[in-house]
């Protein structure tokens, strides 16, 4: 059994480890507000961007893109297909790395001529591990993640879509469904379904004619890169905000663990002690009756 000692000593180091996680929690508490606000500030332009290429469909709706399905095709394409994949630099967030992994691999089961570009060294880790062979692994941090990151990784796939390298582009990112719950998901991202860009019944819809220049298909052309480049720093920003999320959630239960372990050894700590003590009372006693007996 331990002694009092060994006991005092893994409580001491209990309070050490819990003061640690209770720093990594408002440490991503903050990091989970910045997030958000940067993401809500930016949101507003590329929803509007959205809503001017639904104006186009409306507008023009026998417009021809590569960007698009034709109007009465819309099957997938035979060939190599195109995966970004968005993951965290560390570990102590729960299953968040664990979930996008596993969408990633359901995806490559479904298509395994599919090409992987990394974002996060857990991802690049495992992959390593693995022996899975990634295209493209972007070397700079997931953390803080800004919209020159996310028009560099565009200009990659896009590029790539462009030459029909990739017939199919997707990412697998983690959506965040509510402030206390998050999931991870994949969406093509290229080529679109134009029911994506429908307008829902309800909405109010400007009609107004547009003169297009040089041509509609060449404005479409110019707006759909820099539309992809929102929605993939869409993505980063709603990944870094579920994993902020999923770190405080983790490292709450981690310093509810320590509480409730500080507690079970402060009580193991007072039973050794006083069996300690009353052992140290029967001995003295045990001590005296001799004492009194060899001199009677």
């Amino acid at each position: 059994m331990a002694g009092t000692k060994e006991i005092k000593t893994r409580i001491q180091s209990v309070q050490e480890t819990k003061k640690i996680t209770n720093a990594m929690y408002l440490i991503a508490s903050t990091k989970l507000r910045k997030a958000r606000a940067e993401l809500d500030n930016t949101r507003p332009y590329f929803e509007a961007l959205r809503g001017e290429i639904k104006r186009i469909f409306r507008t023009a709706n026998d417009v021809n893109s590569h960007y698009f399905y034709p109007i009465d095709d819309d099957t997938p394409r035979k060939g190599t297909y195109g995966c970004l994949v968005i993951t965290a630099d560390k570990g102590l967030a729960g299953s968040y790395n664990q979930n996008a992994i596993k969408e990633t691999l359901k995806l490559l089961e479904q298509h395994p001529d599919t090409k992987l570009f990394v974002v996060g060294e857990y991802g690049r880790r495992f992959f390593t591990a693995h022996n899975i062979p990634m295209e493209h692994s972007f070397l700079y941090t997931a953390q803080n993640p800004t919209m020159a990151r996310a028009r560099e990784i565009s200009a990659m796939l896009l590029d790539g879509f462009g030459r029909g390298e990739l017939k199919e582009i997707f990412i697998v990112y983690t959506d965040m469904a509510s402030a206390m719950s998050f999931e991870a998901r994949s969406a093509r991202m290229l080529p679109f379904h134009r029911t994506y860009f429908d307008t829902p019944a309800g909405e109010r819809a400007v009609t107004e004619p547009f003169e297009f220049v040089p041509n509609v298909g060449a404005v479409l052309d110019s707006m759909i890169p820099s539309y992809v480049s929102g929605f993939i720093y869409s993505a980063l920003i709603d990944s870094f905000c579920c994993e902020q999320n999923a770190r405080m959630t983790a490292m709450d239960s981690a310093n509810q663990n320590a509480e409730e372990l500080l507690g079970e050894l402060s009580l193991k700590f007072n039973r050794v002690r006083q069996a300690a003590i009353t052992q140290e009372i029967t001995e003295i006693s045990a001590g005296a009756r001799a004492q009194r007996l060899r001199k009677e």
